[in-house]
C-alpha cells in the first residue's frame, strides 16, 4: 500500500505543473504509510475535532475565534466594511425575489428589523410598483421569539394551483435538516391538527390536499435504519392526512447503499393543478439515477440514461436533460446518437422498456428540443403548457430561449430580451399563468428582473436594482489560458481600468471547480463594495468540473481526473501574473464547499503562487469525507478514498494529508459553522490544527449558526464578509 500511494503522488508530480515545486519531491509528513480506513484514522491525531459539539472540539473553536476576531475586528478597516455590509444586505430598496403565490406574489424578506424574515404577499399589479403593498403571512422573528427556537426559514412548497395550503420548512439554525408544518395562507396560520413533520432532511412532494409522498426517515425496520449511509431517505410513502409516518404507505423503495442525495417523488401538474405524472428519482450515486414513472398503480422504470436532470412533464411527454450520449433509433428526424446536453422531449409511454434489456420503442416524434455545442450549456428549464423555456450559455455568456412545441415538427424558438454579455437567471414561473420572471447581470450591472408572458409572447422589465458600488472605475475583460494538458480554460477579469499593468493590483481569485456548477458573470454588491471600490480585482476562473461548457466539461475533471481542476486554477493563477494583472504577492484565492477542496489543494501544491487563502466551509480531509456526514453522497464526483485503487488517486489531493514542513505557506483564513450538516466543520477544524502544530500561521474562526448557505441572518452575515475582506486587505493590500 505504501508504494501504491507513493506511486500515485509521483504520477501527480510526473503529470501537472506540481513537478516544478522542488518541495514537493518529498513524501508529506502527515500521510499515511497505510492508505486503508483504519490507516487513514490511525494517523489522524485530530479525530476528536469530528465530534461537532465534542468539549475538546468546543475548546478548539472557542480559543481560534477568540484569536482570530482580535485579528480581524480590531483591524480599523472591519467596522466600516461591516457598516457597508450591512447596509447592503438590509437595504429596502432591493428588489423583492418574487414567487407566484396563488394569484398573487410572495415573498421572503429579511432586513435589520426582521433579520430571520418575514413571508409575505401582495398583488402582481402592486408588486410593479416602487412601494407594494405588502400583507404578512408568516413572521420568522416573531415565531422564533414566542417558541424559543433560533428557527431559519427554509422554504414553503405549496399545493397548486390555488396555493392556499403550504408546507413551512423551518430549521434550527440554518441546517439543511428541516420541521415541516401546514399553513393555511387564507388564515395566515399553522394548520390546527395538519401535517407535521419532525426535523430531517425531507424530500415531499403534495399529491392532493389530504395525501403527501414523503421520503424520510421512518425509523429502524427490522432493525436497520432507513436512511442511505450519507443520510438521505431511500423510501418514499403515502402519508394521508391525520395519519403517520408509521401508518404511511410504501410507494417505492431503493436501496440502503444508493449513493447521492435519497430518493425524491415529483408530481408534475399542468396549468390547471392536473397531475400529468407521478415521477420517482432514485439516486445510485451523485450524478446516476434511475427513473421511475408511477403509472396508475404499476411503476416503469423508464429507458433514459442514469446520467439525466428530469425537469417537467407536458402533454404525456417528458422533459429532460441528458448528461451523456444516448443513442435512439427509429426517430422521424433521424437515427443516432443524441448529444450529452441536450434538452429532450420524449413520451412516456415511448421510454417504457420494450425488452428486459432496457431496448426503447419506436418513436416518430421530435425528441431534441435544443443541442448545445461544445461550448454552450443549458443551465436552466422551466416547463409550461405546450412551451418550454431554458437559459443557454455561450461562451460563459447566457441567453433565454423560449421553444414552442408545434406538433411533431421541430421546436420553434423566440430569444427573449435580456442585457449583452450577462448572466441569465430563471426565477418562480407559473404555469397556470404562463409567466415567468427571469433576471439578468453582468459584474458591473446590477440585476434587471423582467417578466414573460408566454401566452401572451411578451416580455417586460419590472424592476431595476439600484447601484451598489462605483463601477465607472472598473472594466470587464475575458482570457483563456492553456491548463498542464493544453485545453482552453476561459477566465473573467474585473479589474481597475487604470490600473498598472506591473502585478501590483491586489487581486482576488474565485474558483469552485465541481458538481457541474456553472459561474458565469454576476454582480456582487458586497464584493464591488467592499473589495473593487477599494482598488481591487476580482477574478473568476471557470475551471473544468463545473458546468460551463456543460457535462463534458464537468465530467472532465471526475474522480481520477480531479488534478485537472487544479491545473486549470493554477494555470489562471500563472497567466494572471504573465498579463501584469497581479502577481504573486498581490494574489489571493477564495473558495467554499468543494471550492474549499480547489483552496485547500491550491494551497498545498502551489504556494508560491499565492499570498491569501480563504478556505470556506471546505472539504479538506479526503481520505475521511465518506465518514464525515454527509459525505459518501458525493463519492460519484471525488470516488471512494475506502477502495485501495481510488485511495490511491485520491491521496494525492486530499489538502489535510499534503501539509509539509518548510513549506512557504501564506497566512490561511479557515472558516466554516458549527450548524452546517452538509459539509462537517470537522474538515476545517483539524485542518487549522494540524496548520498549528506544524508551527504555520493561520486564522480559523467557527460561526455558531447559519449552517451551510450562511444565509440565516444578514446581519451576521455581513460580519462574515467584513472578516473576509480585512483578511484579504491585510495579505494583499498593506
Amino acid at each position: 500500500m505504501r508504494q501504491v500511494m507513493l506511486a500515485a503522488v509521483a504520477g501527480l508530480m510526473a503529470t501537472s505543473a506540481l513537478a516544478g515545486s522542488a518541495w514537493a519531491q518529498s513524501t508529506p509528513p502527515h500521510m499515511p504509510r497505510d492508505l486503508s480506513p483504519e490507516g487513514v484514522r490511525a494517523a489522524d491525531e485530530h479525530l476528536a475535532l469530528e465530534e461537532v459539539e465534542g468539549a475538546e472540539a468546543l475548546a478548539f473553536v472557542a480559543a481560534e475565534n477568540e484569536k482570530s476576531l482580535k485579528a480581524l475586528t480590531e483591524d480599523p478597516r472591519y467596522e466600516p466594511l461591516r457598516a457597508e455590509a450591512e447596509a447592503i444586505l438590509t437595504a429596502t430598496d432591493r428588489i423583492p425575489r418574487p414567487a407566484f403565490l396563488g394569484d398573487g406574489i410572495g415573498n421572503f424578506w429579511q432586513d435589520a428589523a426582521n433579520p430571520k424574515g418575514v413571508w409575505r404577499r401582495t398583488s402582481l399589479d402592486s408588486y410593479r410598483t416602487a412601494t407594494p403593498e405588502w400583507e404578512t403571512l408568516l413572521d420568522v422573528d416573531a415565531l422564533a421569539r414566542a417558541e424559543g427556537r433560533d428557527w431559519v426559514f427554509k422554504g414553503a412548497d405549496c399545493l397548486a394551483p390555488d396555493d392556499r395550503r403550504c408546507l413551512i420548512m423551518l430549521s434550527d439554525g440554518g441546517k439543511d435538516a428541516v420541521t415541516v408544518r401546514e399553513f393555511d395562507t387564507a388564515t395566515r396560520a399553522f394548520v390546527e391538527g395538519g401535517f407535521v413533520l419532525p426535523e430531517g432532511k425531507h424530500r415531499i412532494e403534495w399529491l392532493d390536499e389530504d395525501t403527501l409522498l414523503v421520503a424520510t426517515d421512518f425509523g429502524p425496520e427490522n432493525g436497520k435504519p432507513t436512511l442511505t449511509e450519507s443520510g438521505y431517505p431511500f423510501i418514499v410513502k403515502a402519508l394521508k392526512r391525520r395519519g403517520t409516518l408509521e401508518t404511511a404507505v410504501e410507494l417505492f423503495r431503493g436501496d440502503a447503499a444508493d449513493g447521492g442525495y435519497g430518493v425524491s417523488p415529483s408530481v408534475y401538474r399542468d396549468g390547471d393543478g392536473r397531475i400529468e405524472a407521478v415521477i420517482f428519482n432514485r439516486p445510485l450515486d451523485t450524478f446516476r439515477a434511475e427513473t421511475w414513472w408511477l403509472d396508475g398503480t404499476t411503476l416503469v422504470r423508464l429507458a433514459i440514461p442514469e446520467r439525466t436532470s428530469v425537469h417537467g412533464v407536458m402533454d404525456g411527454r417528458l422533459i429532460f436533460t441528458i448528461e451523456e450520449a444516448w443513442t435512439r433509433t427509429g426517430l422521424l428526424y433521424g437515427n443516432g446518437e443524441r448529444r450529452a446536453g441536450s434538452l429532450m422531449a420524449v413520451s412516456l409511454n415511448t421510454l417504457r422498456p420494450r425488452t428486459p434489456s432496457g431496448d426503447i420503442r419506436l418513436s416518430t416524434e421530435a425528441d431534441v428540443i435544443v443541442s448545445p455545442t461544445a461550448r454552450q450549456s443549458i443551465e436552466g428549464v422551466r416547463v409550461f403548457d405546450g412551451r418550454v423555456v431554458a437559459t443557454i450559455y455561450d461562451n460563459v455568456v447566457g441567453h433565454i430561449v423560449a421553444f414552442n412545441a408545434a406538433g411533431s415538427s421541430p421546436w420553434t424558438r423566440t430569444v427573449l430580451p435580456a442585457a449583452e454579455n450577462a448572466a441569465v437567471h430563471l426565477g418562480a414561473s407559473s404555469r397556470k399563468s404562463g409567466r415567468l420572471f427571469y433576471d439578468f447581470e453582468g459584474f458591473l450591472t446590477p440585476q434587471t428582473l423582467a417578466l414573460v408572458d408566454l401566452n401572451r409572447s411578451s416580455a417586460d422589465r419590472v424592476k431595476q436594482a439600484p447601484a451598489r458600488f462605483d463601477a465607472s472605475t472598473h472594466v470587464v475583460e475575458q482570457f483563456q489560458v492553456a491548463s498542464t494538458d493544453g485545453t482552453q480554460v476561459p477566465y473573467f477579469v474585473v479589474r481597475p481600468k487604470d490600473a498598472p499593468m506591473d502585478g501590483s493590483t491586489p487581486t482576488m481569485l474565485f474558483g469552485y471547480g465541481g458538481f457541474q456548477v456553472s459561474f458565469p458573470p454576476v454582480y456582487k454588491p458586497e464584493l464591488g463594495k467592499l473589495w473593487l471600490e477599494k482598488g481591487g480585482a476580482y477574478v473568476v476562473a471557470n475551471i473544468r468540473g463545473g458546468g460551463e461548457f456543460g457535462p463534458a466539461w464537468h465530467q472532465a475533471a471526475l474522480n481520477e481526473n480531479r488534478q485537472r481542476a487544479f491545473d486549470d486554477f493554477a494555470a489562471v493563477a500563472r497567466d494572471l501574473a504573465e498579463r501584469r494583472i497581479t502577481s504573486a504577492r498581490r494574489l489571493g484565492i477564495y473558495g467554499r464547499s468543494n471550492g474549499g477542496v480547489l483552496t485547500s489543494v491550491s494551497m498545498t501544491q502551489h504556494p508560491e503562487l499565492f499570498n491569501a487563502v480563504v478556505i470556506e466551509s471546505p472539504l479538506v480531509d479526503m481520505l475521511r469525507y465518506p465518514y464525515l456526514p454527509a459525505g459518501a453522497s458525493w463519492i460519484g464526483e471525488y470516488g471512494d478514498p475506502r477502495l485501495p485503487d481510488e485511495a490511491a488517486w485520491i491521496a494525492p489531493y486530499s489538502g489535510y494529508q499534503n501539509l509539509r514542513n518548510g513549506a512557504n505557506y501564506p497566512r490561511a483564513y479557515i472558516t466554516t459553522n458549527t450548524r452546517d450538516d452538509r459539509v462537517h466543520p470537522g474538515h476545517a477544524r483539524k485542518f487549522a490544527a494540524r496548520l498549528g502544530d506544524m508551527g504555520y500561521d493561520r486564522l480559523y474562526y467557527e460561526e455558531t449558526a447559519g449552517g451551510h448557505s450562511n444565509d440565516a441572518d444578514p446581519v451576521a452575515n455581513a460580519r462574515r464578509w467584513a472578516r473576509h475582506y480585512v483578511y484579504l486587505a491585510q495579505q494583499l493590500m498593506d
